[in-house]
C-alpha cells in the first residue's frame, strides 16, 4: 500500500477578471424523482392524479401592512402575496387549493417546476467515461461531454469564445458548438486534429465553411518540411490521410514494422486490421515491400498499405504486384498497395472494404465486446478458483474438469456402477 490516499477526483480552477459571467440558473441539477433526498421527498409528499409531486406552500404576505393586498378569498381574509386577479387565475388553473372549508388557501408548488438541487463543489451526478460509454474514443484523459457543457453553461454566454489549448479529442469543442459558442482548439499532435475533424464532420460541419484547420500540410512542400522537422509527426499525419490509427496510440519507439492500422469490415462482419507502413525518406527500395509482406504474415493480416512521400521504384511496384490479390468484402483487392502523398492529396484512398475511423472503430469495439460470449473456464482457472471447486454430485461436469489429472481434488467423484443380478424365478 502506498503512503498516500488515492486521488479519485479532479479540481477545476477558475480564473476571472472584472465582468466575468456566472449563470446562476445553471447552478442546479434536476431532481431525480426515484432518488430524492429524504427532506425533499417529505417536503413534496403530495401527488396529483398524474403522479407529479408537489407541496402546499404559504400564500400569506410576510408584510402585514399591505392594504392593496388585503382582501377576502374563499371566505378567508388575509394579507396575500398576490393581487386578487392573480389569485383567482391561479385558483381557476387548479394551483390554489383550500385543504378544508374555512382553512387558509395554499399554493400547489410542483417539484418538477423547481430549479433542482443546488450544485456544490463536488459533482457526482456526471459519470466518468467507462469502457462501454457511447462517447468513449480511447483517450485516457477524455472527459464526459456533459461535464464540459456544464462548465461552459455556468461561465459563458451564447456567442462567447471558448479556447481549449489542449483540445485532445475535441470534447470542449463539441460542447461549445452545441451551446452556440465560438471556439478555438489547439493541439500539438496531428492525430488529435484528425479526431476533432472527424468529430466535427459527424456534427454536419464542413471544413472551410464552418471551421478552418491551420498547421497541417496542404501540399508536398509542407509535407516534406514536416518530415524534415519531425519524422514521427509526419508518420502520424500520413496515417490520418488513409484513415489509419497509430500503433500504441502514437507513442515513439520501435514499431516492429507496424506504423499504424486501418480497421475494415470483412465478409464475416468482423473488424480486421490492415498493416500500414509509412516512409518519408528518399532511400526506398523493394526490400521495404518484402518487409511489409513479412509483417503481414506475422500479424496474420490479409492486406497491407505502404504510404510514401516519394514515388516508388519500379522494383517496389513489381514486388507489390507479385504479392498477389486477396478477396475481401466480396471483391478481389491487391494484397499490398502503394500510395504516395501526392496520390492522397489528389483524393485517392486505399482499395479496402468499408473502413472504420477512430470514432466508428471505438463504437464497433463496444458493440463487439457487448456481444462477446465468455469462454468456459480452463483447468487452471478452476484450480485457482477460491470457491465451488468441487462439482455437485449428479450435476453436469465441465470439460475442463475432465482434463485434470487423477491426483487433482477437483474431479467429480465417480461412483462405480455394479451390474444388477437378476433373480431367478422358482418354478
Amino acid at each position: 500500500m502506498t503512503r498516500r490516499l488515492p486521488t479519485n477526483h479532479d479540481v477545476i480552477l477558475l480564473y476571472a477578471g472584472a465582468g466575468n459571467v456566472w449563470n446562476e440558473e445553471h447552478a442546479f441539477s434536476p431532481y431525480d424523482a426515484d432518488n430524492l433526498p429524504t427532506k425533499t421527498a417529505e417536503k413534496y409528499g403530495h401527488r396529483d392524479n398524474e403522479g407529479r409531486r408537489y407541496q402546499l406552500d404559504n400564500l400569506i404576505n410576510p408584510n402585514p401592512n399591505r392594504p392593496n393586498l388585503t382582501y377576502e378569498f374563499l371566505g378567508v381574509t388575509r394579507v396575500w402575496r398576490w393581487t386578487r386577479e392573480r389569485m383567482q387565475a391561479a385558483y381557476d388553473a387548479g394551483l390554489v387549493v383550500q385543504p378544508a372549508p374555512g382553512r387558509v388557501p395554499r399554493f400547489k408548488r410542483y417539484l418538477d417546476e423547481q430549479r433542482g438541487m443546488p450544485l456544490d463543489d463536488v459533482w457526482t451526478d456526471i459519470p466518468p467515461i467507462n469502457s462501454q460509454a457511447a462517447e468513449r474514443l480511447g483517450y485516457p484523459t477524455q472527459k464526459p461531454l456533459a461535464l464540459l457543457e456544464r462548465v461552459i453553461r455556468l461561465s459563458t454566454k451564447p456567442g462567447d469564445l471558448i479556447l481549449d489549448p489542449f483540445c485532445g479529442c475535441g470534447t470542449a469543442i463539441e460542447a461549445a458548438q452545441n451551446l452556440g459558442r465560438g471556439w478555438i482548439g489547439i493541439d500539438v499532435t496531428v492525430l488529435a486534429i484528425d479526431v476533432v475533424e472527424r468529430r466535427l464532420h459527424r456534427m454536419k460541419l464542413k471544413k472551410k465553411v464552418d471551421y478552418e484547420v491551420e498547421g497541417i500540410p496542404r501540399d508536398l512542400d509542407a509535407a516534406q518540411r514536416l518530415f524534415d522537422e519531425d519524422p514521427h509527426d509526419f508518420q502520424l499525419w500520413a496515417l490520418t490521410m488513409v484513415d489509419g490509427q497509430p500503433r500504441d496510440g502514437g507513442k515513439r519507439g520501435a514499431d516492429r514494422g507496424v506504423d499504424g492500422l486501418i480497421y475494415y469490415q470483412d465478409d464475416a462482419k468482423m473488424i480486421l486490421p490492415t498493416i500500414v507502413s509509412v516512409k518519408g525518406g528518399r532511400n526506398i527500395h523493394a526490400d521495404i515491400i518484402r518487409d511489409l509482406v513479412g509483417t503481414m504474415h506475422s500479424q496474420d493480416a490479409k492486406l497491407g498499405v505502404l504510404v510514401s512521400l516519394h514515388e516508388p521504384t519500379r522494383a517496389m511496384t513489381r514486388a507489390a504486384r507479385d504479392a498477389g490479390s486477396v478477396e475481401a468484402f466480396n471483391k478481389l483487392r491487391p494484397r499490398v498497395q502503394i500510395l504516395t502523398i501526392k496520390d492522397l492529396f489528389l483524393g485517392k484512398k486505399p482499395n479496402l472494404p468499408p473502413v472504420h475511423d477512430i470514432i466508428s472503430a471505438a463504437a464497433a469495439s463496444r458493440r463487439a465486446s457487448a456481444r462477446r460470449v465468455p469462454k468456459p473456464p480452463t483447468s487452471d482457472e478452476i484450480r485457482l478458483s477460491p470457491s465451488f471447486k468441487y462439482p455437485i454430485p449428479g450435476g453436469l461436469q465441465l470439460d475442463a474438469q475432465r482434463t485434470l489429472t487423477l491426483h487433482e481434488p477437483l474431479l467429480e467423484f465417480q461412483h462405480e456402477k455394479r451390474p444388477r443380478k437378476r433373480k431367478r424365478k422358482s418354478r
